[in-house]
């Protein structure tokens, strides 16, 4: 088997001692790496920084448009958790800070090459989370790679994404690529209850704390003591309630019901939120503190539709899991049927996937194979709906400044688009429907109003 190829970019490009490697390695400069990379192709590519003229998200973006199936590593020695989840929102792999790449680049490659590196533990490492996840496509890398190099950390993390992209199972695996897997997961859902319940969910209780409270009762913060507390749906929350989660997350003691003793926790907040938390704020439904307090490590899934490299791999596996359940011998969907899968758009995402594979085997009756008739899929949702159709402002009798509304709204919509993206500008543009190269001339023509990482 031909050698992995490896492009080391650093200042010099002359090669480094701290890696010996397997592989074969070439060391440039970014100029010439950037030119290399127009003819050639490298299985993996290390940016090591700093390097002159050249920040990480520039060369990073230069680097993934050019080699967009490349396993791409940072290492660079003042990078901050925030920077990682940034780099990793902007395609990178791994993002290190002094150590020796080796290690990583030997796992990495042989999991491409679909065998596991001689001597490592099936359940070591990574793998007990990570099998909790299913896809290859470069949106999952990114999820990934922000588990694993926050999954260790006390930090809290907010999980953004549409309905249904799987927002309880990265929870799941945040958990169990902590030092607190040993410990509980405790999940509660902010929208399932109503304002007075759900305080006593949340902090317990003491007897006759209020009518129906017959006996002392711990709530969720005390039961995920030395685990995690996952909060679903956290935008749903009532705002009275918000402020005293924002003092439980900053102190992390609070007080049941009915009592005046302080009880502290040792806990990793965990929040997840289908709705946008900006809109939220700005029409005074959120707390801004609060959400400052939760999104300490931004973390978001993406929809399957931007995902069509995962659905064959998806389907396969809920084809699996459903006949495992069931006792049912296994089921294979035929290449007719998947093709008409990863046509779909999705728009119930992973559970509307889930579930269509979960009806295709219920009707296919003893057959062993999934045909397209199996899968009764509703037509595509109707063509997204251009912001002429519905969006209007109104034209003060006095008259308004023209250019000025305009930069306003074309500002409004670039800093959304960004913010539901953490920050990917390629991403961003797609779901404007613009180029890449476009969008960044707009933000650079709207900085520094514009933020943009």
């Amino acid at each position: 088997m031909e050698a992995p190829k490896v492009l080391w970019i650093n200042a010099a490009g002359t090669e480094l001692n701290t890696m010996t490697s397997p592989w074969r390695t070439a060391c440039r400069p970014p100029a010439a790496a950037l030119n290399e990379l127009q003819n050639r192709y490298f299985d993996a590519i290390l940016l090591d920084f700093p390097l002159p003229q050249w920040t990480p998200d520039d060369l990073l973006e230069e680097v993934r448009r050019l080699a967009p199936g490349a396993l791409i590593l940072i290492r660079h020695p003042q990078a901050t958790i925030p920077d990682a989840v940034r780099w990793a929102h902007l395609g990178a792999d791994q993002v290190l800070t002094g150590e020796d790449p080796s290690a990583f680049l030997k796992q990495a490659l042989a999991e491409r090459a679909g065998r596991r590196p001689a001597g490592s533990s099936p359940h070591a490492g990574p793998e007990e989370w990570a099998s909790l996840m299913v896809g290859t496509s470069p949106a999952m890398r990114r999820v990934y790679h922000v588990i694993r190099m926050v999954g260790s950390r006390r930090s809290t993390v907010l999980i953004t994404g549409e309905t249904g992209t799987g927002k309880e199972m990265a929870a799941r695996a945040l958990h169990l690529a902590s030092p607190r897997s040993r410990g509980p997961l405790v999940a509660v859902s902010c929208s399932a209850l109503p304002e007075t319940l759900l305080e006593a969910e949340l902090f317990g209780h003491v007897r006759g704390a209020f009518t129906g409270a017959v006996q002392a009762r711990a709530g969720r913060f005390e039961q995920a003591h030395g685990g995690t507390l996952f909060l679903d749906e956290i935008g749903e929350m009532p705002h009275d309630l918000q402020a005293k989660l924002l003092r439980v997350l900053q102190e992390r003691e609070f007080e049941r019901l009915g009592s005046s003793e302080t009880i502290r926790v040792d806990i990793r907040v965990v929040a997840a939120t289908n709705c946008d938390l900006v809109q939220q704020i700005a029409r005074g439904n959120f707390r801004e503190d609060l959400y400052y307090r939760l999104n300490v490590v931004p973390l978001h899934l993406p929809p399957l539709r931007q995902r069509g490299d995962d659905i064959a791999l998806l389907a396969a596996h809920f084809a699996a899991k459903i006949c495992h359940l069931e006792r049912l011998p296994l089921r294979t969907i035929t290449a007719e049927a998947m093709q008409r899968l990863c046509g779909y758009t999705w728009p119930g995402n992973v559970r509307q996937l889930e579930n269509a594979v979960e009806v295709a085997i219920a009707m296919s009756g003893d057959r062993l194979e999934l045909v397209p008739p199996d899968f009764p899929l509703v037509g595509p949702p109707a063509p997204r709906r251009h912001a002429s159709d519905s969006l209007q402002v109104a034209l003060p009798d006095a008259g308004l400044d023209y250019e000025q509304t305009l930069a306003v709204i074309e500002r409004s919509i670039l800093e959304q688009a960004l913010e539901r993206t953490g920050g990917n500008k390629k991403a961003a543009a797609d779901m404007l429907g613009l180029k890449r190269t476009t969008l960044s001339a707009k933000v650079r023509s709207l900085a520094p109003a514009v933020a943009c990482d």
